[in-house]
């Protein structure tokens, strides 16, 4: 049974910082391109980050140079570091594995609520 379970979310002010974690199991990990998505209330789930199996990284143009993502294959888990937080970051944040030569393969976790408010 594959798993994907987020971890880290929660309240924050503006300006701060969350780290994310996204736990695998029931899949070999490094045979899959790892992203975060989020959705916030009322918009459509949109890219927020990815990782490839070769530890190419790609951000959307709203989180460069403020967010973070990276992989640890040892421990099968994926990192979203987050800093300079702002209000519109505040969605839920969902992880999603994807391998490369399948798109049977497909795998989304239950998402963590980030909510960034004074």
């Amino acid at each position: 049974q594959v798993q994907l379970v987020e971890s880290g979310g929660g309240l924050v002010q503006p300006g701060g910082s969350l780290r994310l974690s996204c736990a695998a199991s029931g899949i070999i990990f490094s045979f899959y391109n790892i992203d975060w998505y989020r959705q916030a209330p009322g918009k459509q789930r949109e890219l927020v980050a990815g990782v490839t199996i070769g530890g190419t990284t790609n951000y959307a143009d709203s989180v460069k140079g403020r967010f973070t993502i990276s992989r640890d294959n040892a421990k099968s888990t994926v990192y979203l570091q987050m800093n300079s937080l702002k209000p519109e970051d505040t969605a839920v944040y969902y992880c999603n594995a994807d391998h490369p030569l399948s798109s049977r393969l497909d795998y989304w976790g239950q998402g963590t609520q980030v909510t960034v408010s004074s």
